[in-house]
């Protein structure tokens, strides 16, 4: 039997987190379910809270007691409302709630496994690449993600950026005309309040070498009141501003989630997604492929897929490379290009990024270049006679640009 179709555009859509609102937060008025500060001070951060709401599993509540000296728990009424309460391979259940391996550090993991902290010349700024850096804003986040790369920094404190932190971490960017790029992470900056988020974006957009700003978050799918009018209207304001979320599983593009990111989008900021491949949770190319297919009806488009950082805890979340290959194999060719996110592995210890995909080259040689095609089949690509590939205008181009 064929899924029923999904609803049409424009027809009223029933809030995915109704049920469980009803069920678990029954007294919560509709201005409080819509106040994402509400959902801030009510979530979900120990044993004792979680039981009321979840049926644990045993290897659950072990998890609970064994990692709480290691990464704070924390969700919001909204994703805890997402969560299926029956089966504990929920994947919104996944990615909030420990289990008992999350408490082991296997061989290979890393405390800081993208080699951040060695490249980290102010508290607040990690600079790995030649023109970009990271700025630490914060913390805190709405959901305390299992599968966190940074948990060495989430794990505790629950505090912004001084001042005089803050202030250093744009002195640094000022001083450093090579960095045109500067991704606002943590933490979640959208649990920033708009006047401090401002107070960073206003200075680096006066920064004349800063082209672009990114701004890494979980908001739209773990606590999407958050993002009102307001704040999308701050962030056109010092545009060109990127938003880059996290979606993980099609259960959590829900309405409210791409109210959320449709009304960044209509304001006129460009939304991507990055998404991390994790075993049992999105480890199949029908998931990865209906994710996708449901960020492009949002208008959010599929940017990386990750695979899972060598962080300490995390290996029982982790996919062979193979997976991450094979289900690109099964997604090119079988959907549109814009479906298809790129493979990311983040080297560990500080490599940096490298993407994977599968070698579609079977042969080169002078002439030709033989490839196979995603059925498989056999294509002759014929080798140009002329091979210089030099750009004799470029010379005159930048004299024009730079002169």
């Amino acid at each position: 039997m064929l899924p029923p179709p999904p609803p049409s555009k424009g027809a009223p859509v029933r809030p995915a987190s109704e049920a469980g609102r009803r069920s678990l937060f029954p007294d919560a008025t509709d201005a409080e379910w819509s106040d994402w500060r509400w959902h801030q001070r009510h979530a979900v951060r120990n044993l004792a809270q979680l039981e009321k709401y979840v049926s644990l599993t045993p290897d659950e509540r072990a998890g609970v007691q064994e990692t709480s000296e290691l990464f704070r728990i924390g969700i919001s009424p909204y994703y805890l409302s997402l969560i299926d309460r029956d089966h504990p391979f929920c994947p919104i259940r996944m990615q909030s709630i420990p289990v008992r391996a999350e408490a082991r550090i296997r061989p290979g993991e890393l405390e800081d496994p993208l080699g951040e902290d060695k490249t980290r010349p102010e508290e607040a700024i990690v600079h790995k690449y030649p023109d970009r850096v990271l700025f630490l804003a914060l913390d805190t986040c709405s959901v305390y993600c299992r599968h966190c790369t940074r948990r060495r920094i989430t794990k505790g404190g629950e505090a912004e950026l001084t001042k005089e932190q803050m202030r250093r971490g744009l002195e640094y960017i000022r001083n450093h005309p090579e960095v045109r790029d500067v991704l606002i992470s943590g933490g979640d900056p959208f649990l920033l309040s708009e006047e401090r988020l401002e107070a960073l974006l206003a200075p680096l957009h006066e920064i004349p070498h800063v082209e672009m700003v990114r701004i890494g978050t979980r908001v739209p799918v773990c606590l999407p009141m958050r993002v009102t009018d307001s704040l999308a209207r701050l962030l056109r304001r010092y545009a060109p501003v990127y938003v880059v979320t996290h979606f993980n599983h099609p259960k959590e593009v829900t309405p409210e989630a791409r109210e959320a990111c449709e009304r960044l989008v209509d304001h006129g900021v460009p939304v991507e997604n990055q998404a991390v491949l994790m075993r049992q949770l999105n480890s199949d190319a029908r998931i990865i492929r209906e994710l996708s297919h449901a960020l492009l009806r949002i208008r959010v488009r599929p940017y990386y897929l990750h695979q899972m950082d060598v962080a300490q805890g995390c290996e029982h979340l982790r996919t062979p490379i193979s997976k991450g290959m094979e289900i690109l194999q099964q997604l090119r060719g079988h959907t549109t290009g814009l479906a298809v996110p790129h493979l990311a592995v983040d080297l560990p210890g500080g490599g940096g990024k490298v993407t994977l995909q599968p070698d579609y080259v079977l042969e080169r040689g002078e002439h030709e270049t033989v490839f196979r095609n995603y059925k498989g089949e056999r294509y002759l690509y014929p080798e140009p006679e002329q091979t210089d590939c030099s750009c004799p205008y470029d010379s005159v181009w930048q004299a024009r640009r730079w002169g």
